[in-house]
């Protein structure tokens, strides 16, 4: 009883399609393949793909016939769409314009087999770190710095001390940075720039600002010694 409840709950997906959305992202010039999920019961059939419901490619299952709408969607997707004998769809060169919803159709069924949301996501570069040139000519300003990130939106921008979040921003635009005020060098510190895919990562150079130090007996002792973090 157990095994034809499982086989019939089997049929009715292969049959009826599913109405959830995939989440897939990528980085801008990857290749992505979305898959139509089609079942043994489907192998006649014809499926179609559509982006934003505009009609980019169909695939007659039997035949093994494929078929291209390079007209459609602007033309966006000339040249760069593949299906394999499954039905599933292959995009190449990915570029922020195919950002959208993918739904995959068979021809007996209106239900899509399956549902896609792609994100293409710019390449995320080193961040730059410089000094901060706004800042006066006193003792501090040796230790202001600038992580800045251009040519690049939607990710987030940070500087970190050691594993410690200090301070972050959204990067909506093309341009921005974020700025570092010390007093002296007391540990590691690095900016971050990263999507919610991939990240990019800087480290301040130790020479460019002192390095923090006590006095302790006869001796004096920087954050460089390892029994710094001890004695403070």
């Amino acid at each position: 009883m157990i095994i034809y409840i499982y086989l019939f709950s089997w049929s009715l997906a292969g049959v009826f399609g599913v109405d959830e959305v995939k989440y897939v992202s990528v980085t801008e010039g990857e290749t992505v393949r979305l898959n139509s999920d089609l079942t043994e019961i489907q192998r006649d059939e014809e499926i179609t793909w559509k982006f934003n419901n505009i009609m980019i490619a169909k695939l007659n299952v039997k035949d093994n016939k494929s078929r291209f709408y390079n007209d459609s969607a602007e033309g966006r997707f000339r040249d760069r769409l593949k299906l394999d004998q499954t039905g599933s769809l292959i995009i190449t060169n990915t570029r922020i314009t195919d950002s959208g919803e993918y739904k995959v159709t068979g021809k007996s069924s209106k239900i899509p087999l399956n549902i896609f949301s792609l994100t293409v996501y710019t390449p995320v570069p080193v961040p730059v770190i410089t000094r901060d040139s706004s800042q006066n000519s006193s003792s501090s300003s040796n230790c202001s710095f600038l992580c800045s990130v251009v040519n690049v939106s939607d990710v987030t921008l940070s500087w970190y001390r050691g594993n410690s979040l200090l301070s972050s921003i959204s990067v909506s635009d093309l341009s921005r940075s974020l700025s570092l005020h010390l007093e002296c060098l007391d540990d590691f510190y690095s900016c971050v720039v990263n999507n919610p895919i991939r990240n990019q990562t800087q480290h301040l150079n130790t020479e460019l600002c002192q390095t923090c130090s006590v006095q302790t007996g006869d001796r004096e002792i920087t954050s460089a010694d390892p029994t710094f973090y001890k004695k403070t």
